[in-house]
């Protein structure tokens, strides 16, 4: 009877955890969420209707913060056709973004030169996973962001076109940007 029990209980468990690993169809799309940018100022994704955005989990104490370069470069050249990049500070790897929003924004100004919006402090995994994050990884499949510098590629009409990993080539992405600008 009492191995029943426990059969019983293992059993349970596993289903809730089958549940809590199913992902929440949701009805909103890219320009219903708000975001705070690097001030705290709200922010509704609606602002950037007809833009080309690529939204980018930042670090500043990162193997692949060399990238803000190489994307600042992106930005400024097809900035004036309506492309832009919104940076989202994350601390979750590693402690890699220490920092206030304040701190964030001056060593991105001075160490890379990053005009582009920089957003503040957000978390994309886990309980307090920002709802745009949540949004973004379930328009592509769904996973977790496992570290710094993933990218999500949105069109001017608000599809999320693709996703990139950390280490994905930064010239494939300008491929599909271009594409799609």
């Amino acid at each position: 009877m009492n191995r029943y029990y426990t059969l019983l209980f293992v059993l349970m468990l596993n289903s809730l955890s089958l549940v809590a690993q199913t992902p929440v169809a949701t009805t909103a799309g890219f320009y219903d969420f708000r975001v705070q940018d690097g001030q705290g100022k709200c922010l509704s994704m609606a602002d950037f209707k007809g833009k080309t955005l690529l939204v980018v989990n930042v670090a500043s104490k990162c193997g692949y913060t060399k990238q803000y370069t190489p994307l600042e470069a992106l930005y400024k050249k097809y900035k004036d056709q309506g492309f832009i990049i919104l940076g989202f500070p994350c601390n979750q790897f590693a402690n890699q973004e220490p920092g206030t929003n304040e701190e964030i924004q001056a060593f991105c100004q001075l160490n890379y030169g990053v005009t582009f919006p920089i957003m503040s402090k957000i978390e994309v995994n886990g309980a307090g996973t920002h709802p745009l994050y949540a949004y973004l990884k379930e328009a592509t499949g769904g996973g977790p962001i496992r570290w710094n510098f993933n990218k999500f590629l949105i069109d001017k009409q608000g599809s999320v076109i693709k996703r990139y990993q950390s280490g994905d080539s930064l010239e494939e992405l300008e491929e599909d940007l271009k594409a799609i600008l």
